[in-house]
């Protein structure tokens, strides 16, 4: 056996590596531990994949194949960000991969309910974006020369939610279909397609809001009883204030400062020996000894409340719920796994307040939350009382991505449930996003279907493509979602007596377009129908999964 590619893993990511491999033409060979990769499977190898779940096996594996073969090509997937790092250097042929860096902007895209993907192709950002059909025309009527990635289908065709790939720009849409087209920002919006500006950097909160909210919080924080014995303390030094400015005689009385100073040492019983009662009146003397125990009985108390809500542990694991009450349009992030943590750190970047829900209270993300300033939710997310503590009333998307495809079906139906006008009639709001982590492909888009979910994202779906692309030495450029489908980027080298070499546009297959092509160092946007792919060429072509990597596949075989 020689050119096969090993691939590592029992998960479902795996499966779909292989599967894709093997639609690409590969020959597959599947190990599922350190033991089995035997010295002559791996010399004769093009490529190994350790996709499986478990980072220190997926580490073994890769390191014992680059010692058995330096040439290699190994895929590594890793969660782990300090090793993903450390391995990536000098890796030689291949790449480290992590699941949530590849699948969570499709999240985040899905919780902001933003249409758009940036994706930089030959050193130019390219912006797929879109927008409804606003009349009944063709696209080329509607949008010119722009190239169009996708529409789906609105409710007034005859199969709503339909996604059609890579239409040409005479295909007719109808008004509400949704039309993903891509361009460079100015031509978008030449073309009326609004783009939003990108999540590249976070925008702080006004700082009057800021100190609100503090003292919210500080406010909530504290035992209300707290409250009466400062009210008792400044009651009994202001007290005490007014009658020594009018008692006490020294020869001559104090003023309101003396007095002030001379009532708050008293009560402190510091005693500096500038004044004292020893020359007063008997009652006042004993009114001097009633204020010093008076004193120290509040201020042990008011240390005492100020000691609980510091230290008491009761309060810090409470103290999430008690800053999410001021959350307003906030999201919601059940699960703080790898990628949940991952999807948390980029809407927070962007400058979205965020709201966790975690079971395990021994969580290992829980130090990165809190750095994050993000509050933790600790309960079951499948249970209503839970989920109304992080304030759906008030929040502007719920994403629901814990390690389990069961808990985060239960949970999104839990919460469709709950984010109906019915339930919360305050809310009344069916454009709340509902992101749903399923990990299986075609179980997510079974649930989609039958339970009406809009947002269901798979990741094994989203991350394979790289996975086989770099496996079988392609440039895949980005991945992102169109409706319930995910469509990938990609670039590849004309070899000469390839299948691509010399095929016009017109006959590049119906589901893939290419987008740009680079000749001699100039890249050339648009090909027209009739340009041909010369050896030598590299051209940029998006698609989906499937087509896409087939389509890259010719430019590197000889017909």
């Amino acid at each position: 056996m020689e050119g096969h590619v090993i691939v590592c893993g029992t998960d479902a990511l795996a499966n779909r590596i292989a599967e894709g491999l093997q639609a690409a033409g590969a020959t597959v060979v599947t190990i599922h531990e350190p033991a089995r990769l035997e010295q002559a499977i791996v010399t004769s190898a093009a490529a190994i994949v350790c996709a499986g779940d478990d980072d220190a096996i997926n580490l073994e594996i890769a390191l014992l194949a680059r010692q058995v073969n330096p040439t290699v090509r190994v895929v590594t997937r890793l969660a782990n960000s300090v090793l993903r790092a450390a391995v990536a250097q000098d890796n030689g042929p291949g790449a480290v991969l992590d699941v949530a860096d590849l699948a969570a902007p499709s999240v985040v895209e899905a919780c902001l309910a933003r249409t758009t993907h940036t994706i930089s192709v030959a050193g130019i950002d390219l912006v797929i974006s879109g927008t409804e059909a606003p009349r009944d025309a063709t696209l080329r009527e509607m949008f010119g020369d722009l190239a169009p990635v996708a529409v789906v289908r609105g409710e007034n065709a005859d199969s709503p939610g339909e996604v059609i790939p890579c239409p040409g720009r005479d295909f007719e849409v109808r008004v509400g279909d949704w039309t993903a087209m891509i361009g460079t920002a100015d031509e978008l919006a030449e073309a009326g397609i609004t783009v939003p500006r990108p999540l590249t950097s976070r925008t702080h909160r006004p700082w009057p809001r800021q100190v609100i909210d503090t003292l919210r919080i500080i406010r909530d924080d504290i035992n209300p009883l707290f409250w009466r014995a400062l009210g008792a303390s400044i009651s009994l030094l202001l007290g005490s204030t007014v009658l020594l400015r009018f008692a006490y005689r020294n020869p001559v009385g104090m003023s309101w400062i003396d007095a002030l100073y001379f009532s708050t040492e008293t009560i402190a019983t510091v005693g500096y020996g500038d004044f004292s009662f020893l020359h007063q009146p008997t009652w006042l003397r004993l009114w001097g000894i009633g204020l010093m125990f008076a004193g120290v009985t509040t201020t042990a108390i008011l240390v005492a409340f100020v000691a609980d809500a510091l230290l008491s542990r009761r309060l810090v694991n409470s103290s999430g719920r008690r800053r999410i009450q001021h959350l307003r349009n906030h999201v919601v992030v059940v699960g703080l796994g790898s990628f949940g943590i991952r999807v948390v750190s980029d809407l927070t970047a962007a400058g979205y307040d965020v709201a966790v829900i975690e079971r395990d209270e021994s969580n290992r993300f829980l130090a990165q939350a809190e750095q994050l300033d993000v509050p933790v939710i600790f309960g079951d997310a499948t249970l209503r009382r839970t989920l109304e503590l992080a304030r759906l009333d008030r929040a502007r998307a719920v994403a629901v991505l814990t390690k389990d495809d069961m808990v985060n079906i239960e949970t999104g139906i839990v919460l469709r449930e709950m984010l109906s006008p019915r339930v919360l009639p305050e809310v009344d709001r069916p454009d709340v996003p509902l992101v749903l982590r399923i990990y299986d492909r075609a179980l997510g888009a079974a649930v989609a279907q039958r339970f009406g979910f809009g947002h269901v994202r798979s990741t094994v779906e989203l991350a394979a493509p790289w996975f086989v692309g770099a496996a079988m030495g392609l440039q895949v450029l980005g991945t992102f979602s169109v409706g319930q489908q995910s469509f990938t980027v990609g670039g590849v080298h004309v070899d000469a007596g390839s299948a691509l070499d010399g095929m016009r546009m017109a006959e590049v297959p119906t589901q893939i377009r290419v987008i740009a092509i680079t000749r001699a160092g100039t890249t050339h946007r648009r090909p027209r129908r009739d340009t041909q792919l010369c050896a030598g060429d590299t051209a940029y072509l998006v698609g989906p999964y499937r087509e896409l990597i087939d389509t890259l596949l010719t430019g590197q075989r000889a017909t």
